[in-house]
């Protein structure tokens, strides 16, 4: 029976999963016993033909995910992301990528991982496919604070792999756990602060200002804030892999597990990025 804490998940990329909420194996084709029993006694004897013939569960579909599964999953998706970010760093730094697609190229990731996100159907194509454009952005806009700052990008990709093992020890000694109100506060957070940043980003193309110009207390403030909220779901993306590996889902579910975690790394290592170019720009 799963502890107190297992409830649905607040991350979109596991909350399309109709099969997270389970308390057991997720079911396939064929109906469950209860199911069965639960058949109106007028149906018709051709439904229940077709519900009885049905083919069994193929072995790919029959076999659960495990952590070895997410781990393989998370890796080979970081391997692409990896050779986007390399053509984005290498374009911008070339001169052949310029800033407008660099930010073409954030908005079509974007669009890829709603779309990944949101469907029901897990689509490793397009989840590969946002790899690769989210790593170009990744990239170009590495490249862009490189130019401005040494060494930065080695920073930030230290920081980030400190964060990460921080958290995953801090919930694996149950220092932090996932629960309900946990939840429910960093999602009220999250969405705070996904409204700050398009109103700042709007207000900044509209040449109003942005609250990073300049840096300052409040810049450092905010996006020291945006690097401890990326870590915090971390919680969440640990908790509900572990939720699903209890539960006996499908090993396809493997490739929304690594998608979700390569998703928050991203976000973690593009907040880090940005504080430590403002902490340096205050020197």
């Amino acid at each position: 029976m799963p502890r107190r804490g297992a409830m649905e998940s607040k991350n979109p990329v596991f909350a399309r999963s109709q099969e997270w909420k389970g308390n057991g194996y997720a079911s396939f084709d064929a109906p469950s016993s209860a199911q069965r029993q639960a058949a109106p006694a007028d149906a018709s004897a051709r439904t229940l033909q077709d519900w009885y013939q049905k083919p069994s569960a193929t072995p790919a579909q029959s076999r659960r995910m495990t952590l070895d599964d997410v781990v393989v999953r998370t890796a080979s998706l970081f391997a692409v992301l990896l050779v986007g970010a390399a053509g984005g760093y290498l374009g911008v730094r070339s001169g052949q990528m310029g800033f407008g697609l660099v930010i073409g190229a954030a908005l079509v990731g974007m669009v890829l991982g709603l779309w990944a996100q949101l469907s029901k159907k897990v689509r490793p194509g397009v989840m590969f496919a946002y790899a690769v454009v989210e790593g170009a952005f990744v990239g170009g806009i590495s490249a862009l604070y490189a130019s401005l700052y040494d060494g930065i990008i080695g920073q930030a990709v230290i920081g980030t792999l400190a964060a990460f093992g921080g958290m995953l020890i801090a919930y694996k000694t149950g220092v932090v756990r996932n629960s309900p109100r946990f939840t429910k506060v960093l999602m009220i957070a999250g969405i705070g602060y996904l409204v700050f940043g398009l109103v700042n980003l709007v207000a900044s193309l509209a040449g109003i200002g942005s609250v990073y110009s300049g840096g300052g207390l409040l810049a450092i403030v905010v996006s020291a804030f945006g690097v401890v909220l990326a870590s915090l779901f971390l919680v969440l993306d640990f908790d509900h892999i572990e939720q699903g590996i209890r539960n006996g889902l499908p090993v396809k579910e493997s490739w929304r597990a690594g998608f979700g975690l390569m998703v928050t790394l991203v976000w973690l290592y593009l907040e880090i990025l940005r504080l430590i170019a403002i902490l340096r720009g205050n020197d």
